[in-house]
């Protein structure tokens, strides 16, 4: 009997720790009558996630002249007599599309209503008060996600729909593919370039701008979804002949996890359509069998599996315009 695989740790999400700082400077605030700071930490947890551990910083006062803002220019959020500001580290929203309206902090819905329900708990009537939430070195963390490319400047983000964050979950990448397509969107751009793979990422860079191009790991059906709810009419798909060469045979997600390739069904068409027989016997790779193929042949190879690939997805989304590059 195989041992049961280990139980991961859930954590809480930013928008959690920021509400409970919150929560806690507001009754300093109530008791003291003095501008009062409060940090926490983020709890560990067995997701991939840059912000663990990170520093969670609110102050809150009656004296806006003590309060220390992200230096990009935004208006708070209003809250009754609350204003509420980016901290330093706290992310600004520059550009439509996002859940945070365009001018304001990057804090989501979720959690800015929570921080709502809580001042309005124990708001003081008639004596306006100040509020920053920041991260320490959010500003450096936010390099390691696309909060730059989506337009949120200065910092991380403060997120959380459920409160929890859900260990290593394709729901996360799934939510950041879904963010980057829908401020493509809301920027003007029907014509995106879904990436898979580093070299795939290379060849969009010189052929898209950056708002265009969309990493989208393994997920091909639910980000080509994800496109087309998202109101993209044109889809460049770009990835490896492996890769496609697995769209091409129906596979919806191409991690192995989710399937092989057909090795003796690619054998027989390339016998078909391209009149050779090639040796899938010793090569256990694609790449492998186009090492096989004279120039002329391997070029025939990659149109034929484009063709093909491209075919297949548009039966998946007949409304989506398609065109498949494999890079070389």
């Amino acid at each position: 009997m195989s041992p049961a695989a280990p139980m991961l740790k859930k954590g809480y999400t930013t928008g959690v720790h920021a509400l409970i700082a919150f929560q806690r400077a507001l009754e300093g605030l109530m008791a003291t009558q003095a501008t009062t700071t409060c940090i926490t930490h983020k709890m560990e947890n067995d997701d991939l996630d840059v912000t663990k551990g990170c520093e969670i910083v609110v102050c809150i006062t009656f004296n806006k002249e003590e309060l220390v803002c992200n230096s990009v220019a935004h208006r708070p959020y209003e809250i009754g007599e609350l204003h509420l500001f980016a901290g330093e580290g706290v992310g600004v929203v520059t550009k439509a599309g996002l859940k945070p309206p365009l001018g304001y902090p990057a804090i989501n819905p979720v959690p800015l209503e929570a921080i709502a329900s809580a001042y309005k708990k124990v708001a003081p009537l008639g004596k306006p008060c100040y509020a920053t939430i920041g991260v320490t070195n959010g500003e450096q963390l936010a390099k390691q996600t696309a909060n730059a490319k989506v337009g949120v400047v200065g910092g991380i983000s403060i997120l959380g729909t459920t409160g929890w964050v859900k260990p290593v979950s394709s729901s996360a990448y799934l939510d950041s593919i879904e963010v980057e397509l829908k401020v493509a969107k809301s920027n003007g751009y029907t014509h995106v370039a879904l990436t898979l793979g580093n070299s795939s990422l290379a060849w969009a860079k010189e052929h898209f701008e950056a708002m265009e191009i969309i990493e989208i790991g393994n997920f091909v059906y639910d980000a080509l979804a994800l496109a087309k709810t998202s109101g993209i009419k044109k889809v460049t798909f770009v990835c490896g002949i492996g890769k496609a060469v697995k769209v091409m045979q129906g596979h919806k997600n191409t991690h192995n996890r989710f399937g092989q390739i057909d090795f003796a069904s690619l054998r027989k068409e390339i016998a078909i359509h391209l009149g050779v027989t090639v040796d899938t016997a010793s090569s256990k790779t694609v790449k492998g069998i186009v090492e096989q193929l004279d120039a002329p042949l391997r070029e025939a190879l990659y149109g034929y599996v484009a063709q093909e690939a491209q075919q297949q997805i548009q039966g998946w989304f007949p409304a989506l315009a398609v065109e498949i590059v494999i890079v070389r």
